[in-house]
């Protein structure tokens, strides 16, 4: 019998150091609390043993954190368990890295452990840019790391970089995409800057906000990017990612159109069918619930119908594939276009979606403007 096919994510919450910009659940290195973490791991993915075993695994995505900060021996283990299960034999298997603590050895035994799909967090290539938003790495270290990962087998890599950063120039942007085709990479990821309440940057931003780019600057910035990126084969397919055609991020797909996921570690969060949920977010409650064989959920919602068709909306339009109406009307068993039939009269109108080969997507005006999308089609 054919079972259906299931994502995982595992999430490694340290780091060598916290980026000025990050709000996300993570933890300075310490080599002790690290064995004691990847032991719970390995418990709480033998917690969930009975829905891993009707699943067939498609990918496998490893977050941080950064997990190419810890030792890779723990990376190796996670994997060999997770290979007791069903791997589709052409499963995308990813690894986070930053540059300054991906190794050659590293590199190497990540791939021989059956990644094979690697994005290395460089974020700019201005030394300056790197030290005022909290990277320990220097852009030699950038090259290095692409290096070290193409050494190892890698073919599948992904660069993070970002854009509206603090003094942040045109030219900046330019050096950039220069350098980003020097590299001639499958895929490249370009995030704008969100300012998130409680970082460093966040309080940089409210004492010095001209040290920011405006978002007129930040626009501008975006459309070089894209323009650009196309011009050298990497197609934008959702707003912030760039790909030569058969590099897509698979597993970012699934989160995308609503598919299943599930999570291990720390204040990890899953989505099966209308069930989501959200592990512990500190060690202790993580390690005491799993001393106790149960799972570590700190918090769980069943979402309605309309939750998720909401949610199928706003993802589906973040993909320049856009919504597929065949694909909605099976899966909510409801007429988009009779539903929705003011909302895309409204925003074709406006100039921020169209309509063509029964598909629903976002034009170039309306990737600027897609909250405002969004929102219309919210119920």
């Amino acid at each position: 019998m054919k079972k259906n096919k299931i994502s995982i994510y595992i999430h490694i919450p340290f780091c060598e150091s916290r980026c000025y910009y990050c709000d996300f659940c993570s933890s300075l290195l310490n080599r002790e609390n690290e064995e004691k973490y990847f032991h719970y791991l390995e418990r709480e993915i033998k917690l969930r043993e009975n829905i891993l075993k009707e699943r067939t695994i498609d990918t496998i995505f490893i977050g941080g954190g950064t997990p190419s900060s810890v030792n890779e021996k723990f990376i190796a283990k996670i994997l060999n368990i997770l290979k007791n299960y069903d791997i589709s034999e052409n499963a995308e298997i990813t690894i986070e890295s930053n540059p300054n603590s991906l190794t050659r050895r590293k590199a190497e035994i990540f791939f021989s452990s059956g990644i094979n799909r690697i994005s290395i967090g460089a974020q700019s290539f201005n030394d300056e840019i790197l030290k005022k938003i909290g990277r320990i790495h220097k852009s030699d270290d950038i090259y290095k790391a692409v290096e070290n990962a193409r050494a190892a087998g890698f073919t599948n890599i992904n660069l993070d970089l970002m854009l509206a950063l603090p003094t942040q120039k045109f030219s900046d942007i330019l050096k950039s995409i220069d350098e980003v085709k020097k590299l001639n990479l499958p895929h490249i990821s370009y995030y704008s800057l969100i300012l998130e309440e409680g970082t460093i940057l966040y309080k940089v931003h409210k004492k010095t906000p001209l040290a920011f780019p405006n978002e007129l600057e930040d626009r501008k910035m975006y459309h070089y990017v894209v323009t650009e990126l196309e011009k050298i084969g990497l197609h934008q397919y959702e707003i912030s990612n760039f790909a030569k055609r058969g590099f897509e991020c698979k597993h970012n797909l699934i989160y995308w159109k609503l598919k299943d996921y599930i999570s291990f570690g720390l204040n990890a969060s899953s989505n099966i069918k209308s069930l989501r949920y959200r592990n512990f977010s500190d060690f202790k409650n993580y390690y005491n619930s799993i001393d106790k064989n149960n799972l570590p959920i700190e918090f769980s919602e069943k979402l309605s119908k309309n939750d998720r068709i909401n949610e199928y909306i706003m993802l589906g339009l973040r993909l320049n594939s856009g919504i597929n109406i065949d694909e909605f009307n099976e899966k909510f068993q409801k007429d988009f276009l009779k539903v929705y039939e003011s909302e895309i009269e409204k925003n074709i109108t406006l100039g921020l979606i169209n309509f063509s080969e029964n598909k629903i997507y976002l034009t170039e005006k309306g990737r600027d403007l897609s909250n405002q999308v969004e929102l219309d089609f919210f119920r």
